[in-house]
């Protein structure tokens, strides 16, 4: 590379928890990954609000070199040419900004997740990137992080004997539970799923950054492999950890629950006497909140310049968000759901704009 690529950052936002924040500020945390990589310049930022734009550029950008401010993310476009574009929008507005990158001629872009709020949007956005040459990559950076990777590695090891069935809990199917789907398809080697069977309760009305989630939910599985799968989310389906590995001679848990006050990534037990024993995750320095983003940056940044598939690449996030969309048409079906998905809507929104879940009136038919 001879010159900086030229970065765009498409919603600013405002810190995580400062004044008016309505999210986790990840467009400041993008940027530091562009920044720690060496080979980033900062042109030019898009934001609704003035305000919010003005101050990300003075704590980001170059005084030297000021990036350029817009209101209007398709006139950043035209007029600035970005080779890398952030998106930290919400995402109802990912799929219409990341087509609109890739028609501009975007070389990457790296968007936060979920993908979208339907299987069509999400599959379409990906064609549309390959269409026109743009590397597409998601957020999912926990694939970076020590504590994952420790699990990952002890599973490939042998530790526990053959993977038999993985599970995982969380809030949500949507905004949480792409992170865990991902997670398992990478325990797993990206392993193909066969097929699904889930069921979802909405019982009360709950949104995660304007999108509708459900109560609870139970999604079942089977990869390709015969490995099974179970994902469980809701306040009432805890499994006491985040994830579980579960093998022919051994667990291993990430995140488990601990009495209050202990802390502990990863633990393993296997036949012997059945004592849990603490996994050393050999953090790095990248691996403090936030820097797993910057691994995924790095990465990217790699991909564009040796060709590589990026760790984030959209290939790896449609296998997540295809599952998301498998368990909501599954409970519309009452039934199995054989793989690969071939509906284009969101069976959820669908159901909640025709009344078809329990306790809930119509609501506006979805877009």
């Amino acid at each position: 590379m001879n010159k900086p690529y030229r970065v765009a950052i498409i919603g600013c936002g405002r810190p995580l928890r400062t004044p008016g924040a309505s999210g986790f500020g990840q467009a400041h945390i993008h940027v530091q990954g562009y920044q720690a990589s060496g080979r980033c310049q900062l042109a030019a930022v898009a934001d609704i609000s003035r305000e919010n734009a003005e101050a990300f550029v003075a704590e980001h950008g170059d005084s030297a070199q000021p990036p350029a401010i817009y209101l209007d993310y398709q006139e950043m476009l035209a007029k600035e040419r970005p080779d890398v574009v952030s998106i930290c929008t919400w995402p109802h507005l990912h799929a219409p900004m990341v087509i609109a990158c890739a028609e501009a001629g975007v070389r990457a872009v790296h968007c936060e997740k979920p993908m979208a709020p339907t299987w069509g949007e999400a599959r379409q956005m990906a064609a549309v990137c390959a269409q026109h040459g743009t590397q597409l990559t998601f957020n999912h950076q926990r694939r970076f992080e020590a504590t994952y990777r420790a699990a990952r590695r002890l599973l490939h090891e042998g530790a526990i004997g053959d993977l038999v069935r993985m599970e995982a809990h969380c809030g949500d199917l949507f905004d949480w539970g792409t992170h865990w789907f991902d997670m398992l398809f990478f325990y797993h080697d990206e392993t193909p799923v066969r097929w699904l069977l889930a069921q979802i309760d909405v019982r009360e009305e709950r949104k995660v950054f304007g999108m509708p989630v459900e109560t609870q939910a139970i999604s079942f599985f089977q990869y390709v492999s015969g490995v099974h799968g179970l994902l469980v989310t809701g306040r009432d389906s805890a499994i006491g950890c985040a994830n579980r590995l579960i093998g022919s001679a051994g667990v291993i848990e990430v995140n488990p629950t601990l009495p209050e006050g202990q802390r502990l990534p990863v633990r393993i037990r296997g036949r012997g006497d059945g004592a849990w024993v603490p996994v050393d995750t050999n953090p790095d320095r990248l691996d403090r909140p936030g820097n797993s983003v910057a691994h995924g940056i790095a990465d990217l940044l790699d991909a564009l310049e040796d060709g590589h598939e990026p760790l984030l690449s959209a290939r790896h996030a449609l296998q997540a968000t295809e599952l998301i969309f498998a368990s909501y048409e599954s409970s519309r079906c009452r039934g199995r759901i054989d793989l690969p998905l071939t509906i284009d809507d969101s069976p959820f929104l669908t159901m909640l704009a025709h009344g078809d879940l329990a306790g809930h009136p119509p609501t506006a038919t979805p877009a």
